[in-house]
């Protein structure tokens, strides 16, 4: 079986200035670089193997990323068409193209309604409860919201990361 070449991809002369642009701006975040670098490296020919190569990274990785630019081309064109002016928009563009897709996350664990009651057995008084403190920590916190049936297992990590951010 004949092995593949990946096809060179195609940027407008706008479009390769701002990629070129971004790879040199100190201020960017480095993953942008490293997804540009591979866009601008594609675009003079060079081999996904190569590209992988060279920045340190995996075929997939490059591959994945040629593939996004390519499947976000026709929203590039659209943009220069209509804001041909301005290369602002054009900028935004490309780094959409360049960020990660949504990605939804574990499931929840727990509902509000617990996270709430949590929040508020730490705002009792903790004289009332048995235990020998004289303030509510994140571990009695959650040995109590346990023993009240309201959670049947938490951390008390996570219990500060709710009373961090205030419950919500």
């Amino acid at each position: 079986m004949a092995r593949q070449t990946a096809r060179r991809l195609d940027l407008t002369t706008g479009e390769q200035e701002i990629v070129e642009h971004m790879i040199r701006q100190a201020t960017n975040p480095q993953w942008l670089v490293t997804r540009a670098k591979i866009v601008l490296k594609a675009a003079n020919g060079q081999s996904t193997r190569g590209i992988a190569y060279d920045l340190g990274l995996t075929r997939n990785t490059v591959r994945l990323w040629r593939e996004r630019w390519q499947a976000t081309t026709a929203q590039r064109a659209a943009t220069q068409a209509v804001e041909a002016e301005t290369q602002t928009t054009l900028r935004e563009a490309i780094e959409l193209s360049l960020c990660d897709e949504y990605r939804r996350g574990g499931p929840v664990k727990f509902t509000a309604e617990q996270v709430v009651q949590i929040v508020a057995i730490s705002c009792e008084d903790v004289t009332a409860s048995e235990y020998p403190v004289s303030h509510w920590t994140p571990k009695e916190v959650a040995a109590e919201a346990m023993k009240r049936g309201i959670v049947s297992q938490i951390s008390p990590r996570q219990v500060g990361r709710f009373l961090k951010r205030g419950g919500s």
